[in-house]
Parts: structure tokens; C-alpha cells; sequence
């Protein structure tokens, strides 16, 4: 079980145990004078002989199927608007642009995916406004100037 402490308090601990040795104590005694397993300090003690090499840092988690590049070309066949894809709406779902992915650069992504991907370029999630067919504009806007402020005063 690990001790408690922050890493500085545990590093201060650890050159105590040093210095001790150095003083040509056995590590049995340092490690009852410290409180510590006598474990502990023959691993500081062949940490300081041989330091580790410090691993490299490389990004977390899968690589990315498409590059950067690759996201700026989506983009502008995206703007394209999807009736030049050959579709009957001209909006775009997380199913058709994985198709657009595909045709383009043969990457296969599921939906969620996508969706990862479009948030990467800032797009976000939008429903298209559906509009009724026979919709007039004046009639609204002159209900709203003279109904509704009428209903509003009678309740």
C-alpha cells in the first residue's frame, strides 16, 4: 500500500533514506528509521544508481483515421450542401456525411464518430426548421400586433 503524501513529501522521505545510506546505514535500518518497507528503499536505492529514462509523450488513445488535411477537404465538400451529393434534402445527418467520408477518403466511421469528427471542424447539431407549406408571413405578423395582445389583456 502506497504511503500518504504528495509527491513532494514522498520525494523528501526518499532523500532521507538516501542520505542515510550514504551514512552507510543497512537498509533494514533505514527503513524502520523511516517507517517504510525495507523493499522501498533497495528500489531508491537502485533508482539512484540507474535513474529511469524518461518515457516519450505521445497522444492518448487511438490516432485519428483522418488527417487535418483530410478535415479541410471534408469541410468544403460539406459546404457544398448536400443536393451535390445527390440527396433530396439539402441537410446533412451524421449517416450521410460518414457516406461523404467513405466516397472521399474510404474511412469508414460510425455515427458517433462523425460526430466526434464534425466537433473537431466546430460544427455543431442543428434540426432543419420545418415551415409549414402554406405558411403567410403577413397574416402572422398582423395576428401578433393585434390578437395577441388582445387574448393577453382578457386572461
Amino acid at each position: 500500500m502506497r504511503r500518504k503524501g504528495t509527491s513532494e513529501q514522498l520525494a523528501i522521505v526518499r532523500n532521507q533514506g538516501l542520505a542515510l545510506l550514504e551514512k552507510g546505514k543497512k537498509p533494514d535500518e533505514v527503513a524502520e528509521i523511516l517507517n517504510v518497507t525495507p523493499r522501498c528503499v533497495y528500489r531508491w536505492r537502485q533508482e539512484s544508481r540507474q535513474p529511469k529514462r524518461k518515457k516519450a509523450t505521445r497522444s492518448v488513445g487511438r490516432p485519428r483515421k483522418i488527417t487535418e488535411k483530410q478535415i479541410k477537404e471534408l469541410e468544403k465538400a460539406l459546404d457544398q450542401g448536400a443536393y451535390a451529393f445527390g440527396y433530396s434534402g439539402d441537410y446533412w445527418t451524421l449517416d450521410r456525411i460518414a457516406q461523404i467520408v467513405w466516397q472521399l477518403f474510404k474511412v469508414r466511421y460510425h455515427p458517433s464518430g462523425v460526430w466526434h469528427v464534425m466537433d473537431r471542424m466546430g460544427w455543431s447539431s442543428q434540426r432543419p426548421q420545418r415551415l409549414a407549406l402554406h405558411r403567410n408571413d403577413e397574416t402572422i405578423e398582423a395576428w401578433k400586433k393585434e390578437e395577441l395582445p388582445r387574448i393577453k389583456k382578457d386572461s
